[in-house]
């Protein structure tokens, strides 16, 4: 998602001049970093390098930017949350100026003191050895010229580029630069690029957490808990979408989440039905249904659940009808949750139930047809990014997946106007095990008597006008 916080910007720098006490601890480590690295370099061939360049700055509108936020990737391998950025891993190590021995080389932006009055610290080539443990960082603008023969390797693999990346004119080491330098050493054509395997390769090292990974996952999982649990207290009939987007990402933000790991999805009534509705401009009706998917983002690593609550807090005879098709459904799927099961069990569990309860009710006349109001798949990937990097080959221990079923009947739906615009959808994050799945968000009620049990609950946000 483009409009995502810079979570450790702040902390690197202020912690580089002695105050980090008052910045977040709990970063991922360099150790972590480095070990990531070295991962890599045990899937990569002989004789090759893998390139990595820093997202893009984003331009909102004239001179105003979105927050910046790091490429996952970029992020994963290094630790450093700033732009016009490259890295190079290399499979052995290299000499370069007969004085450099490394197996990686990290190119960064120059510490400026006129700009940083106005964006925050950089962590310059100082920073970047001392916070992140690289051995030889250089300038980015040193790239142009810098003596690296990429024709000698066997596999130079690089992941495709952005669309949106902008020229300095006057920044000789801006991301454009350092891209265009790329093509110009390697030739771009050439035989022995490639960003295709690569995919697969960062696939194979993401889809798998480590204890560090994990340990903030459960952080930002357990804020969008507590978020979405303040939400089923606070809702009530008139209340508009994106005051219950408010209450939600206010949550968030109070308990240390830097922003949202993607849009917050608010949509009552007729737009239940809209899988990534985001206007979230709606009066709520009594009557209405309202599907919240919204999770919080902390340092990097973002939840994703979903709950489908009625605004005047209580399901009518036809919601609880098809709320239990899906809640059933999502139990299928995350007991499909196993290790060694292919990555669409899930799916494939959570579709079957969904099939017979719809033919058995009448909505559809054969299996088939469940695909009208079923649409898409039931898992991805959690991590970085909300969908998250993976192969979707057998599920192994260590991913940490949705699990995500719904229903969606929109006006105007062949079949009985009982059931029009009624949208659900019910979705939590797994930890596949060697045993039975974890699932991370599990303390949030999802049953209808636990869901209208909370909505009851006085919310301190009811007493705001």
């Amino acid at each position: 998602m483009l409009i995502r916080n810079s979570f450790c910007f702040v902390f690197l720098f202020f912690s580089f001049l002695g105050y980090s006490q008052n910045y977040d601890s709990d970063l991922l480590t360099k150790e972590f970093h480095n070990g990531r690295r070295d991962a890599l370099r045990k899937l990569l061939p002989d004789s090759s390098c893998a390139v990595f360049f820093a997202n893009p700055e984003r331009q909102r509108a004239n001179d105003t930017k979105y927050l910046y936020h790091q490429d996952p990737n970029f992020y994963y391998f290094t630790g450093l949350n700033e732009p016009n950025a490259m890295l190079i891993i290399f499979k052995e190590n290299q000499t370069f100026y007969d004085s450099i021995t490394t197996n990686e080389l990290i190119f960064i932006q120059e510490r400026d003191p006129a700009k940083e009055v106005w964006t925050g610290k950089r962590m310059g080539i100082v920073g970047v050895k001392d916070q992140l443990g690289f051995s030889f960082p250089f300038e980015n603008k040193q790239f142009a010229d810098f003596e690296i023969d990429f024709s000698k390797f066997h596999q130079v693999s690089f992941l495709e580029f952005n669309n949106d990346v902008r020229d300095d004119i006057n920044d000789r080491g801006d991301l454009y630069s350092l891209i265009k330098h790329f093509k110009e050493k390697t030739g771009y054509a050439k035989k022995n690029l490639d960003n295709f395997n690569i995919v697969s390769v960062m696939g194979t090292l993401r889809e798998k957490k480590q204890p560090q990974e994990l340990e903030l996952m459960h952080k930002a999982i357990g804020m969008t808990v507590v978020a979405h649990y303040e939400l089923m207290k606070s809702l009530q009939v008139g209340l508009k979408e994106y005051q219950a987007q408010a209450i939600i990402e206010y949550m968030f933000k109070k308990q240390g989440s830097e922003y949202v790991g993607y849009p917050s999805i608010v949509g009552g009534g007729e737009n239940s039905c809209i899988l990534h509705y985001e206007t979230n401009r709606k009066k709520l009706d009594d009557g209405n249904l309202l599907v919240v998917d919204a999770g919080a983002e902390y340092h990097g690593y973002t939840a994703d659940v979903t709950r489908t609550l009625p605004v005047n807090g209580k399901f009518s005879e036809e919601e609880r009808i098809i709320y239990n098709i899906v809640l059933d459904a999502q139990v299928a799927g995350i007991k499909a949750c196993q290790e060694g099961l292919e990555f669409r069990a899930p799916h494939k569990a959570a579709q079957a139930v969904i099939q017979q309860r719809l033919m058995k009710l009448g909505i559809i006349k054969n299996e088939a047809d469940y695909i009208k109001y079923f649409f898409h798949g039931t898992s991805h990937y959690l991590g970085l990014d909300v969908h998250d990097a993976g192969n979707y080959g057998k599920l192994t221990a260590g991913n940490v997946i949705t699990v995500e079923p719904g229903i969606y009947i929109p006006s105007g739906s062949d079949c009985d106007p009982k059931w029009w615009n009624i949208g659900i959808r019910i979705e939590d994050d797994v930890l596949i095990t060697k045993g039975a799945p974890d699932i991370l968000s599990g303390n949030l009620p999802k049953k209808i008597d636990d869901i209208e049990a909370v909505m009851k609950e006085e919310s301190l946000f009811n007493k705001i006008k």
